[in-house]
């Protein structure tokens, strides 16, 4: 491969500027507040052209001393809508270099050996960067940790379902990225068999099926895992929303016809076909696929199996995930409206029968059906998940599992989905955490929480007991003990009988407790709840 000569760009040459070296080239960063970060530094080639839909491949190496003072491009992505913007920061930088990565570190000396860290963001699969602000490594760094994040591609261009391609190409990318972190992140400071991969939402629903792949062992020691749980999707959910957007663009659904589409007017059509889907309210979406390669077998049930029950797990959720999906929107309000016709949805989403929204009413007799369809469609989706999967490894490898209680000063959102982010990386007095947790976010907190972090990257243990039969579960930011005993266990053991009703035709009785559901529901009702606006999981 010819080697092109890159001039530096940026700010001015510094002698005292941290400098490292990569397989492709030698990258120049900055000292921030004594550390030393590296942005936008190519793992792979633009992944446009011959490359487009395609696996990754490395970049073309360069000559000279690449500029790594900015971030790098963004992968091709729609913007959120104006309801979730308000709350969410996603940055654009345009560019085709897109498949780049970021590096924290407090010492870039080789013979550091210092233990590494490496984020990748949530966004449905389909928003999101290393570029949001929240994320910055600074903190990670100053406690002594090498903090690597980068993009990979999202919705169709990463995750479209093709017949003339290899599936996955997004979770081709994250693969590529830590192989490249196993290959060079001993020139920045990291020990590379002293990896811990974290990450939220679609980025820990990533890190289940990179911990299921034959492909992926050996990357990373220790594994975080957010408010997302292993999981594949259904071929055919994926398959139906290309083929909606193939529809709108009058255009196959194959790889070929689709990369001749220019790749902003791709965004907008995905955009304009999923705005209706969501975890509450499902449909089609863009998701990882089992693909027989990188993906053998559905993630969850091959960890259940006792797949990587060798790799420490911290694992959790926030209290109230689902006011992210629902508040923005004003679906509360409306859920509240339907009463039972919304209870009959969320039994249609999670395919039970009225035992389970029986047993949420019983246990929260004051809760309005808002929180009990929000509760039940995150047990069903998320919690019950992880709680199975930590119970699968009693007596393997340490589990520890956590929940995040401490509510946001933004009305209406409470403990949601995303509001840890900002603690975990001690951020939370940013402007972009602040959209999310308000100007008043504990400070103590997200040193408390940050820290555990950083402790089971160092040594695997977070602070806490690890799960065992007693299923311990560290409360952040809750009112009472920071460790509680089974706090979901009741809820949890609704799932493990619950059966879904056939023939789903009845009537929708009131909402009173005890008598919320009598008897089997229509899947219409789901379609009842549907609304322009719906983002999904981050």
């Amino acid at each position: 491969m010819d080697r092109r000569t890159y001039e530096t760009t940026g700010a001015p040459a510094n002698p005292s500027d941290p400098v490292a070296r990569t397989p492709h080239g030698a990258v120049r960063g900055r000292y921030e507040q004594g550390v030393a970060v590296f942005r936008g530094i190519p793992f792979a080639a633009p992944p446009f052209g011959p490359h487009r839909f395609r696996p990754p491949v490395p970049p073309e190496p360069w000559e000279g001393m690449r500029d790594a003072g900015a971030f790098g491009p963004t992968p091709p992505k729609p913007p959120y809508s104006e309801a979730f913007a308000r709350y969410l920061s996603d940055p654009v930088v345009p560019g085709d270099d897109c498949l780049n990565l970021n590096v924290w570190t407090p010492d870039p000396d080789p013979g550091a050996r210092l233990p590494v860290m490496v984020w990748i963001h949530g966004g449905a699969l389909t928003r999101g960067s290393s570029a949001v602000p929240v994320y910055d490594g600074s903190a990670f760094a100053r406690d002594g940790v090498v903090l690597v994040s980068f993009n990979y591609r999202l919705g169709v261009e990463g995750y479209g379902l093709f017949p003339d391609v290899p599936a996955n190409a997004g979770l081709r990318d994250q693969l590529a990225a830590l192989e490249w972190v196993h290959e060079t992140v001993a020139a920045f400071g990291g020990d590379p068999g002293r990896v811990t991969v974290f990450g939220e939402s679609a980025g820990a629903i990533s890190i289940g099926a990179l911990l299921a792949s034959p492909r992926a062992r050996g990357l990373f020691q220790r594994a975080v895992l957010q408010s997302g749980p292993p999981e594949s999707t259904e071929r055919d959910r994926v398959r139906r929303l290309v083929r909606r957007m193939a529809a709108k663009l009058r255009v196959p659904a194959t790889a070929a016809a689709f990369g001749e589409v220019d790749r902003a007017l791709l965004a907008d059509v995905q955009a304009e076909v999923g705005r209706r889907a969501g975890p509450i309210l499902g449909g089609p979406a863009f998701g990882i696929v089992v693909d027989g390669d990188l993906v053998p077998h559905d993630p969850l049930e091959a960890l259940l199996d006792g797949t990587a029950r060798d790799v420490p797990l911290l694992l959790g959720w926030t209290s109230e995930e689902h006011r992210l999906w629902l508040a923005p929107t004003g679906l509360i309000e409306r859920i509240d409206r339907l009463g039972a016709v919304a209870m009959a949805g969320a039994m249609a989403r999670c395919h039970c029968g009225p035992d389970v929204p029986r047993g949420y009413r019983n246990a929260h007799p004051d809760a309005p059906i808002s929180d009990l369809v929000g509760q039940m469609v995150t047990d069903y989706l998320l919690r019950h998940p992880l709680h199975r999967l930590a119970d699968s490894r009693t007596g393997h490898a340490a589990t520890h599992v956590y929940e995040f209680a401490w509510r946001s000063g933004i009305p209406g959102l409470g403990a949601c989905h995303a509001l840890e982010l900002g603690f975990v990386f001690d951020s939370a007095g940013a402007p972009e955490a602040e959209k999310l947790a308000g100007p008043d976010a504990p400070r103590a907190l997200a040193r408390e929480m940050h820290t555990a972090w950083v402790r089971f990257a160092t040594d695997g243990d977070p602070g806490w007991p690890s799960w065992n039969a007693a299923h311990p579960v560290r409360v952040f930011g809750g009112d009472g003990d920071p460790v509680l005993y089974g706090p979901r266990d009741s809820e949890m053991a609704l799932w493990e009988t619950a059966s879904a009703p056939t023939g789903f035709t009845t009537r929708t009785p009131g909402a009173g407790s005890g008598s919320l559901l009598r008897g089997a529901v229509p899947l219409s009702a789901v379609r009842r709840l549907r609304r322009p606006g719906a983002e999904g999981r981050r």
